[in-house]
């Protein structure tokens, strides 16, 4: 009997995953596996990328968690810098096409069959058609290879004085690439569309970090439009303009954000969520196709707190779905149950983190709420090196089921949220939280900790919340 053929479209995180934990279960005589990748990289971190670009990390073989040759010795078929361009979902194949071949039109491409098929075609980074964006100089920040050219760039500029970047967003991404540049001594201007940087933050949150950012020396201009992006004579990026303002700049990050890259999956008729990405089961499998599965940033993902799905780009995530997947292809069985939107982050020694649901988010899907906020410190009062902590925290009106929660502080702030994502996978309310038995010692934590008030003071306003009716 002839092997199946399992074709992975993707060579990163939960395509490669997935085509390992598939080869783990199955024999090369029983599955064939082939992937495709379009890069020059496959198994990497991209979000070890802006401190790779700010010197904290080497790069790229460090942020390489298995090389090509690697997954060829482990008999899976991984063909570099070879896209797909078509799923032939009634003819099970996909059409391919090598990316270095400089055939016009498609003259090299060619059909490959499959038995099964995992899509992990990930995100795309926004790019918005503004005047100027394609000239030298603007970079996004996605993969190895836009890291590298970003790299490129700051190489050719590093003997220039006064030497400027300007990052358009402030999201995860642009604000660890605005912290990325200081490093390497640029003056950073930030510019953000919303009202607060961060908004995976609540605004008032938010404002935290902007204060923290503008005392790193990182000047922060909010609620701004991009326009344009100016050049100079040699075609260079020279500025960035907005409704009102000109911002020098010798260089350009865009951190606007991603969306699901999943042309092939819509041209392909293939079921896709509110956000563009691709529908799937707890098995990870494509809604109403047998032998298809899709994970990674491709995918929408159920939302344990909201029950809505939603998408989210983490490779934690694309990890997992990965683990499942190939579980599955290879003839067990594992689901992937959803997630609770846990992400952390930084800016110098600035400490963001949150999970759960924001304010605007709980209002969407008609939850209730009260919210509350507190100022703990990271350790106990009188023990060196104690800084300031805020935790905001929501609760369902009535019931008082933990929503979400926000941190930001210094030192010790940041992995504290994975309490709270504990807790809202447990379904726990607030007052079941203040029970919970905490590691303490003067010097990691108060002798409540930060979460712990915030819960506190959370079951306060749901009582008082419910005398008041």
């Amino acid at each position: 009997m002839a092997a199946e053929r399992l074709v992975v479209i993707g060579g990163d995180a939960a395509g490669m995953s997935a085509a390992s934990q598939a080869r783990r279960l199955r024999s090369p005589d029983e599955l064939e596996i082939t992937a495709f990748e379009r890069g020059h990289f496959t198994s990497y971190s991209a979000c070890g990328i802006p401190y790779w670009v700010g010197g904290e990390v080497d790069g790229p073989d460090a942020l390489i968690a298995r090389s090509p040759e690697a997954h060829r010795e482990r008999s899976i078929d991984l063909r570099m810098r070879t896209e797909v361009t078509e799923i032939d979902v009634a003819g099970r194949r996909v059409r391919v096409r090598d990316v270095d071949s400089g055939a016009a039109a498609g003259g090299d491409e060619r059909w490959h069959g499959y038995d099964k098929l995992v899509i992990a075609t990930g995100a795309r980074p926004l790019r918005p058609p503004l005047p100027g964006i394609d000239a030298p100089g603007v970079h996004g920040v996605q993969t190895l290879d836009d890291g590298q050219a970003l790299l490129d760039t700051l190489g050719e500029l590093e003997r220039t004085e006064g030497r400027r970047a300007v990052v358009v967003g402030a999201g995860y991404i642009g604000v660890e690439m605005a912290e990325a540049l200081i490093r390497r001594g640029y003056a950073v201007t930030v510019l953000n569309r919303d009202e607060q940087p961060m908004p995976t933050l609540d605004p008032d949150m938010g404002a935290l970090v902007h204060e923290a950012m503008c005392g790193l020396g990182i000047e922060t201009v909010n609620g701004t439009t991009v326009t344009k992006i100016l050049t100079g004579e040699d075609g260079r990026v020279r500025a960035v303009a907005t409704e009102d303002e000109e911002y020098p700049a010798d260089v350009v990050v865009l951190g606007l954000g991603v969306r699901p890259e999943t042309e092939l999956a819509r041209a392909a008729g293939l079921p896709l969520g509110p956000s563009g990405g691709l529908l799937t089961d707890l098995s990870m499998r494509v809604r109403g196709y047998e032998d298809i599965w899709a994970g990674g940033d491709c995918v929408e993902v159920l939302d344990l707190v909201s029950g809505r799905t939603r998408h989210i780009a983490l490779g934690t995530h694309a990890n997992k779905h990965g683990q499942v997947i190939g579980a599955n292809v290879g003839g067990g069985y594992a689901t992937f149950p959803g997630v609770v939107g846990t992400a952390v982050s930084k800016v110098c020694d600035l400490e963001i983190a949150r999970t759960g649901l924001l304010e605007a988010q709980a209002t969407a899907v008609g939850l209730r709420y009260v919210s509350v906020t507190v100022e703990s410190t990271s350790r106990a009062g009188y023990y060196p090196g104690t800084r300031p902590m805020h935790v905001k925290m929501l609760a369902e009106r009535r019931t008082g089921r933990l929503l979400g929660v926000q941190i930001v502080g210094r030192e010790g702030a940041g992995k504290r949220v994975d309490i709270a994502a504990v807790a809202l996978t447990a379904g726990m309310t607030v007052e079941e939280m203040t029970a919970l038995d905490l590691g303490y010692a003067p010097p990691f934590s108060p002798v409540w900790d930060p979460v712990l008030v915030a819960a506190r003071k959370a079951t306060s306003a749901v009582a008082a919340d419910v005398r008041a009716r």
